[in-house]
């Protein structure tokens, strides 16, 4: 059961094509959705991430294009929907650690800047510890809240900075690799369908 909800989130396909070899598809669908109204499934996942690494943290985002069957979603709700370059997109906002692990995920309407959600994904940053990010993160703002959890900004800074006093430690100095917060992002879903298992715009995946 568990392998065939697996398998429908990571190939994005609709329940009625899930394979026979994982039973029944109304079995899965059905345990899926009340394990979500229940809860349950953060739950599992607060107990998987308690397992990350919190001294070194990476922050980034990635867009996905929503299924062509979510376009005329109804009712009212917030799908987390929004129209960019890219058509109607939503935009998944991730935090990992230094082996690729989400710590915390969320979803904003595809227009949304990167910067967003960091405030909100970073919240739990353990002291001393570093956060990595691109120049998409170069911000006073986060660099305050970072500063203030006495942790610290592994962020070059944007090409029209003005304070240009602001540190970028060396690759020499710190053992992280941007490489894995890229290979993190692949690994995301590359397809949304909001209209089978919506979620809330506040509602952490991880």
């Amino acid at each position: 059961m568990l392998n065939g909800i697996f398998w429908v989130l990571r190939s994005g396909a609709p329940w009625r094509d899930l394979p026979e070899r994982y039973g029944p598809r109304t079995t899965c669908y059905n345990r899926f959705v009340r394990w979500r109204k229940a809860g349950v499934w953060d739950r599992l996942m607060d107990g998987i991430t308690k397992a990350h690494d919190g001294k070194v943290q990476m922050i980034d985002t990635s867009i996905v294009r929503v299924h062509q069957q979510d376009a005329t979603v109804k009712g009212g709700q917030d799908h987390c929907l929004g129209r960019s370059r890219g058509g109607l997109t939503t935009k998944i906002h991730a935090l990992v650690d230094a082996q690729g692990r989400p710590i915390k995920l969320m979803l904003t309407a595809g227009q949304m800047s990167d910067i967003a959600s960091a405030v909100d994904l970073i919240t739990d940053l353990p002291e001393g510890a570093m956060l990595l990010a691109d120049k998409g993160y170069d911000a006073n703002a986060l660099r305050n809240v970072i500063t203030e959890r006495k942790a610290w900004a592994n962020i070059p800074p944007k090409a029209n900075r003005k304070d240009r006093s602001v540190s970028v430690p060396s690759a020499k100095t710190v053992p992280t690799d941007r490489d894995t917060l890229r290979q993190a992002g692949r690994k995301l879903p590359c397809r949304r369908q909001t209209r089978r298992y919506p979620l809330r715009s506040n509602e952490s995946t991880a």
